[in-house]
Parts: structure tokens; C-alpha cells; sequence
């Protein structure tokens, strides 16, 4: 079996290859362990914190389910995971409405609705968790929290360093084993951890990077925004990626509404 990389990592930005650092003198909590199960949450994940914030959050997923999210795991997923953590406390009020909100450096937190579904349609129909996932954008890290509670091991790369911070602050007192945050460039995924049983994306370019397409298990599924529009500009749709032994197949749905998809770091 491929041995896992070391965390915490860093991308080595002349080489684009991972390196271990050294914790600092403050060293953060751990956010992996061998052993430790994908659940192993923080008890206070499990209860609100705000005002009736448990009640809000079911009320959400209620609103999903109606929205024709069924699937069992991603529901509870996104009851257990509290969105209002994620976002400024000025906009606390509007974290459980179906609504993109702002993060900072001209990024947004998707709607729980988008993230809802593109969460189903990677596990699509899977009996327990997903492996290795792969996702392309932390943003906050609202969604890499919804993940790991779906997969065994969640790799999340950012390319700002104060969007990579801040999900790192975000995500600490949740102490969570199986998720690994790094900092670099995403279109080139991170080829170390790879094979990904799946891939997700929070922004849409031109085209899938092929880099994704390589990093890819056979069997695995790729679910990403990818711009319509000419030259890579205008609407965009979702679109799936199965990767089977025969080769690929892309499954274009409905269109979305993505921050586009940058190469490099900032």
C-alpha cells in the first residue's frame, strides 16, 4: 500500500513538490492520525453553538431533502457540520439560508444546497465512506469539514495563504484526524496522496486539468464546475468525470456558478 505523506506539509514552490515542515513553537493540533476513526469529532460539533443553531441546521437539511437530496450520510453530514462557524459573525444570521456567502479575498462559501449535491453525486450511491478524496479549493473549510465525515481521508489544497489560514483556524478546535490541509496550487492537485477515490472541485476553468485526471483511481469520480462559454468565460455547468478501466466519461448537468479556477499561489 502507497505510504501516505507526512503532515503537516507544505508545497516546495520551485520544485511544486510537498515537503515536511516542522510544527512551530506553538505547534497547532494534530488534524490527522493513523489510527484515529474519520467520526473521531469534537464533542461540541455535535450541539449548537449560537442561538438555536441545532434547529436551524435541521431545518436546513429538511430544506435539502425537499431540494431531492437523499442521500443518508450526506444529510447527516451536513446536520452535524455547523456552517456558522465558517463564516464572519456579522453574516452568522444568513449561515443556514440557501446562499453563497462572502470569506474574503473575493471568495465565497457555497450554498449548503450546492454543497449537498455535489457531495451525493461524489459518493453516488456508495454502501459506506469514500477513500482518499481529493478537493480543489479549501476555501473556509466548510466543505472539507462536510467531507470528512464521508470519506477516510480528505486532502484539501488552497492556493491564497489567508484563505489556507483561516481554514485552518476555522477547522482547529474541531481537531479533525483524516483531513489535511495544504497550501499551494490546486490545478496541479497533490500527486503524492494520490490515487483519489474522488476528486471535487470549488472552482470552475476551461477545461479539467489533466493533472486531476491522472490523479484519479480507476473507479473513482471527479465532480467539478467547468465553464460553457467560450475561451473559458460565461455560464458554467457541473460536470462528473468516471474514470474506468476503459478510459474516461464526462456526464455534463446543470449549470452553476463558481469563483474561476486560478493557477499559482497568493
Amino acid at each position: 500500500m502507497k505510504q501516505r505523506p507526512l503532515f503537516p506539509a507544505r508545497l516546495d514552490l520551485s520544485s511544486g513538490r510537498p515537503t515536511p515542515v516542522r510544527a512551530a513553537s506553538q505547534p497547532a493540533p494534530p488534524m490527522h492520525s493513523a489510527r484515529a476513526p474519520a467520526t473521531a469529532l469534537s464533542p461540541r460539533l455535535a450541539h449548537g453553538h449560537g442561538p438555536d443553531s441545532t434547529a436551524v441546521r435541521r431545518s436546513m437539511v429538511l430544506r435539502l431533502q425537499q431540494q431531492g437530496v437523499n442521500d443518508a450520510q450526506v444529510l447527516s453530514a451536513m446536520r452535524t457540520i455547523e456552517r456558522h462557524r465558517f463564516v464572519d459573525s456579522a453574516l452568522g444570521n444568513q449561515a443556514y439560508e440557501d446562499t453563497s456567502l462572502p470569506i474574503g479575498l473575493g471568495q465565497t462559501i457555497s450554498k449548503p444546497s450546492v454543497v449537498a449535491r455535489m457531495a451525493e453525486l461524489l459518493r453516488n450511491g456508495a454502501p459506506g465512506k469514500l477513500g482518499r478524496v481529493l478537493e480543489i479549493g479549501t476555501g473556509c473549510g466548510y466543505q472539507a469539514a462536510v467531507l470528512s465525515l464521508l470519506a477516510a481521508e480528505v486532502y484539501s489544497i488552497e492556493r491564497l495563504r489567508g484563505l489556507h489560514d483561516k481554514a485552518r483556524e476555522n477547522l482547529r478546535h474541531l481537531r479533525v484526524p483524516n483531513l489535511h490541509l495544504l497550501f499551494g496550487d490546486g490545478m496541479l492537485g497533490y500527486a503524492k496522496g494520490a490515487p483519489y477515490a474522488a476528486i471535487i472541485a470549488a472552482a470552475g476553468g476551461e477545461a479539467i486539468p489533466q493533472a486531476w485526471i491522472d490523479q484519479l483511481a480507476v473507479g473513482g469520480r471527479l465532480v467539478a464546475p467547468v465553464s460553457a462559454g467560450a475561451g473559458g468565460i460565461g455560464m458554467q455547468v457541473l460536470m462528473v468525470v468516471d474514470k474506468t478501466a476503459l478510459g474516461v466519461r464526462q456526464t455534463v448537468l446543470e449549470a452553476v456558478h463558481f469563483v474561476p479556477l486560478k493557477s499559482g499561489i497568493a
